[in-house]
């Protein structure tokens, strides 16, 4: 969930692990989604089975949130079978595919009762373009990928969040970009969807489902687990 107090200036955003952003191309930013650490520990998994013996490998990718003062922690996760030896594209597409399933129905765990009692963060605004651009950061190596998205200072990223309210009263359900006119051009705006830019349409999911280089082994497992934990796998 994010918070007002979270926002920070676009020019920290290449140096920050954590905070929220607005830019002019992806909207508001969620620098802590936006890492990719999820994506790096997906692809060291790939890494990982290429390298064992055998014909295929499994690969988990999850998502969590934290609660209780972080002593319960509660998440969604899938399980593939990979084949082996697979080209590099592939498994890029893999990997997307394996985001974009889980974000999704991370997003609607934190919709659901109880959740929703005690945040609004299912589906905000920000949460999967920030996903999405977190798997472009680790998967194209750009530097400084934010001086492609046009991050605005803090003081015009409260601007918007004062005259449009919080991000997470908007939901978006898509990977698109919600955009907040600056107000004080367009007074009378209201959010509405822009386009990705470029670098972050390069990579479609994977969708072969009649090869078999791809086997489902655990569609849709949602976990709990009890003890300290890290704010999200």
């Amino acid at each position: 969930m994010s918070i007002r107090s979270e926002i920070i200036d676009g020019n920290l955003a290449q140096r920050s692990s954590y905070g929220l952003i607005y830019t002019e191309v992806l909207g508001w930013v969620d620098l802590g989604h936006a890492q990719g650490t999820d994506i790096r520990n997906m692809w060291a998994q790939m890494l990982r089975g290429e390298s064992q013996s055998g014909e295929t490998y499994n690969v988990t990718y999850k998502q969590s949130m934290v609660g209780l003062k972080r002593r319960l922690t509660v998440g969604k996760s899938i399980t593939w079978r990979l084949k082996k030896g697979l080209p590099y594209h592939q498994k890029q597409s893999i990997a997307l595919a394996m985001m974009m399933t889980v974000a999704r129905r991370f997003e609607g765990l934190q919709g659901s009762f109880p959740f929703s009692w005690a945040t609004d963060s299912g589906f905000s605004g920000e949460d999967l373009v920030s996903d999405l651009l977190g798997f472009y950061r680790v998967m194209s190596c750009m530097n400084n990928v934010f001086s492609y998205l046009k991050p605005v200072s803090k003081k015009e990223a409260l601007k918007r969040w004062d005259h449009y309210g919080k991000i997470g009263s908007w939901k978006n359900e898509t990977f698109k970009p919600l955009l907040f006119p600056d107000p004080a051009h367009f007074p009378n705006s209201r959010p509405h969807f822009g386009q990705l830019p470029n670098f972050m349409k390069t990579i479609t999911p994977y969708n072969r489902w009649k090869s078999e280089d791809v086997r489902i082994i655990d569609p849709n497992r949602g976990f709990i687990r009890f003890g300290r934990g890290e704010p999200r796998a």
